[in-house]
């Protein structure tokens, strides 16, 4: 009767280490999919430093374009 109780003890242990070992397993699986998607967004959403360069570059040269042209009509409106 104590060798029955014991191997229902252990049996029991045993089944809820493997289901507790499953529910990890899974949720480890979970988040490698979502750590790839992660990936995958971050590669599709953020630009490269040349690109930031250039488009920062034209936004200045526009700007000093409309600096210029303000100067142009201060001058007008000044004499």
């Amino acid at each position: 009767m104590e060798l029955m109780l014991w191997n229902a003890a252990l049996t029991g242990a045993l089944a809820l280490v493997g289901w507790f070992a499953r529910t990890m397993w899974a949720e480890v699986q979970r988040l490698n999919i979502l750590l790839n998607r992660t990936r995958e967004e971050v590669a599709r959403d953020y630009v490269t430093k040349t690109t930031v360069h250039a488009d920062m570059s034209r936004v200045m040269d526009q700007l000093k374009r409309l600096d210029e042209k303000l100067d142009r009509m201060m001058e007008r409106f000044v004499k």
